[in-house]
């Protein structure tokens, strides 16, 4: 059995509050991308989690963490082999790791034969992590509280979204963009409810969403990697879009007006050696329990 995990950008990102426990109330639009791994299950008779990326395999895995999880809460044995074939950048904001992680407890969901329901995952969901429970539906869907608090939104059209990946690992990256965000960052989520407005009132208009794009983490990210500031800046001084994080980063995206548009920007950014790709927006129909092989 195979099934894609696919990536996701966050339209909007605020953050509205600083818990006591040290994490953050956010507010967020998700949406997964056309930019997928794949995760093969097959059964075996103790838990296996292989990878082409060595430091990706075994037991340092989010998936090996959900597969454990998944069998306590079925109370059996965590018995399969489950191959990951990598196609998301590691550490880009993507959310490949829980995406990955999301995929494992829908696919072994099935070959274990539990029977639980998507909302009993999403219970084993928010203990792996805050943004796991958003790919168990896919589609466009609004994040609160930690992330783990989930609702689905009318599904955009098919939209064209440009992706660019710099040359720039940030060891601990999530924990550190939290650590540097202050008050001055902090909003009240009147950007995501437009946002929502937008995405319900059934009139889409392309140049409202470009305006109301907007991460919280993008003035942090510009005083502490210049280089992802130059980037945005060769790219408006030429006439482009403006470009927005994805998730905690360093991967940035748009929402380019044109595939002349995207070429421009790809132009612009190939003396940085930037990676810059075309993908899709993907509807909740091919995500989630739908995309698990009949």
């Amino acid at each position: 059995m195979e099934i894609p995990a696919y990536g996701k950008v966050n339209l909007t990102f605020e953050v509205l509050d600083r818990l006591d426990d040290g994490y953050h109330l956010v507010k967020t639009v998700m949406q997964t991308i056309a930019l997928a791994d794949k995760l093969h299950f097959e059964a075996s008779d103790d838990l296996k989690v292989e990878c082409e990326y060595p430091e990706l395999a075994g037991d340092q895995n989010l998936v090996w963490k959900a597969a454990v999880e998944l069998a306590k809460a079925g109370n059996i044995q965590p018995e399969a082999k489950i191959t990951i074939e990598k196609c998301i950048p590691v550490g880009m904001g993507l959310g490949g790791g829980s995406s990955d992680a999301a995929t494992a407890l829908l696919g072994l969901n099935r070959l274990w034969n539990l029977g639980f329901s998507t909302e009993k995952l999403a219970t084993i969901a928010a203990t792996l992590g805050s943004d796991v429970s958003f790919f168990l539906w896919g589609g466009t869907a609004l994040a609160q509280g930690k992330g783990e608090q989930i609702s689905q939104l009318a599904t955009l059209p098919p939209l064209a979204i440009t992706l660019v990946f710099p040359s720039l690992v940030i060891p601990n990256k999530t924990a550190s963009m939290y650590s540097r965000l202050t008050r001055a960052q902090f909003s009240d989520g009147g950007l995501t409810r437009q946002m929502i407005q937008i995405l319900t009132s059934g009139q889409f208009v392309r140049e409202s969403m470009r305006g109301l794009l907007f991460n919280a983490f993008s003035e942090v990210a510009a005083r502490t990697y210049p280089e992802l500031l130059e980037m945005c800046r060769e790219i408006t001084d030429q006439g482009g879009p403006v470009m927005h994080l994805c998730g905690a980063g360093p991967a940035l995206f748009t929402i380019p007006s044109s595939e002349e548009e995207h070429q421009q920007i790809a132009d612009v950014l190939q003396r940085h050696s930037a990676g810059v790709y075309l993908v899709s927006t993907v509807p909740p129909e091919l995500c989630g329990e739908n995309s698990i092989p009949v």
